[in-house]
């Protein structure tokens, strides 16, 4: 007779109080843009509700640990004396993020992105050729252009000419400049809902999995509302949102410049939003506009995009919203630009970024 047959529960061991306080506080400092004394209150607020601390270890116990292992240390914050994130809780939490977000990511050789093609790159093949003018100095094969040089003219009067040398052939390794946009308008926490915090955490992913998996790879991350500006990746966890409206186009004219300083062949955009272009500059005034699909915006947005696209400059938008009218903008602004879109969760974000990624990465232009 078929059926189920269980077996005993065995949890998983979760570590000590420290470490299980440590993965709520890294959660809550997301929450809280960084704000040390916010987190440790909110944090305070769970366990007495939840009992996660005892008689022997408690939350004062908890922040000296967090001082003596380097998580937080001294400073101002808005000008009074206070605790704040220290370099190595930035890092653990970018490193939390690429577990959570691409935690199907699989080890590869660190930094390459290598393909069949032979070309310019730092793994060296097994084929030798001859030396071509414009050949870089350090691929050429000392000891087989030294023979050649013997073989051709000999041992008395030795010389070595153009002729003899060889070079060893390496793989191409494809190269790849990313702009990460990300959307810090004011419906990002419209109604009650959180949405700027999962797009912290992709940024955060993103830029761990670049820097850590891809080192000659760039990425410059910028934020938009009224205007555009560019951020570090160490400001990512501090971002919040303002009272701004969405400016789409003064983003993507900063993504597009930051993208004309780079030399890599391959150029891309990826831009996390929840809604509609709603604003745009002209001149030195703002033309807003919040309901609807507002042409004159539209256009500017549309126009952008096609540039873009004649620039080989592909744009992928992560949507976090579904109305229809939003959707249609999207394919509109996808259709202009041949580039992708996502229409996803909150929760399904992080996975269609990371698919996204790959495919670009493998993509040689």
């Amino acid at each position: 007779m078929l059926g189920w047959q269980f077996s005993e529960y065995i949890p998983e061991d979760e570590g000590s109080i420290f470490d299980k306080l440590l993965k709520l506080f890294q959660e809550l400092l997301l929450h809280t843009s960084g704000n040390v004394s916010e987190a440790l209150s909110w944090l305070t607020e769970i366990d007495r509700k939840y009992k996660l601390t005892n008689d022997e270890y408690g939350m004062a116990d908890f922040i000296q640990d967090l001082i003596d292992n380097g998580y937080i240390t001294s400073g101002e914050v808005s000008g009074m004396p206070g605790y704040v994130p220290t370099s190595k809780m930035e890092i653990a939490l970018r490193r939390n993020a690429l577990d959570e977000v691409f935690g199907k990511l699989k080890k590869t050789k660190l930094g390459n992105h290598s393909t069949k093609f032979d070309g310019r790159g730092d793994e060296q093949a097994t084929e030798l050729r001859p030396y071509e003018f414009g050949d870089r100095l350090d691929t050429i094969a000392v000891s087989e252009s030294l023979r050649n040089a013997h073989i051709n003219h000999g041992i008395e009067e030795f010389q070595l000419t153009p002729e003899d040398l060889e070079v060893q052939e390496t793989f191409y390794q494809s190269q790849t400049s990313t702009v990460l946009m990300i959307d810090i308008s004011h419906s990002m926490i419209l109604y009650g809902e959180d949405r700027i915090t999962p797009a912290k955490k992709v940024a955060l992913a993103l830029s761990e999995l670049i820097t850590t998996r891809y080192p000659k790879d760039t990425l410059d991350i910028l934020v938009f509302g009224n205007d555009a500006w560019q951020i570090e990746i160490k400001d990512l966890p501090y971002l919040e949102v303002g009272p701004y409206h969405t400016n789409t186009v003064a983003g993507l004219e900063l993504a597009m410049e930051l993208l004309k300083k780079r030399r890599n062949p391959n150029k891309q955009i990826f831009m996390i939003t929840d809604g509609k272009p709603t604003c745009i500059k002209k001149g030195k005034k703002y033309y807003q506009n919040s309901f609807g699909l507002d042409r004159t915006i539209v256009t500017r947005t549309l126009n952008l995009a096609t540039k873009c696209r004649k620039m080989s400059i592909p744009i992928t938008t992560f949507m976090i919203a579904r109305d229809p009218y939003l959707v249609n903008f999207v394919d509109q602004f996808t259709k202009a630009n041949n580039g992708k879109a996502f229409y996803s969760n909150l929760q399904g974000l992080g996975e269609f970024v990371f698919l996204d990624y790959k495919n670009n990465k493998r993509r040689r232009r």
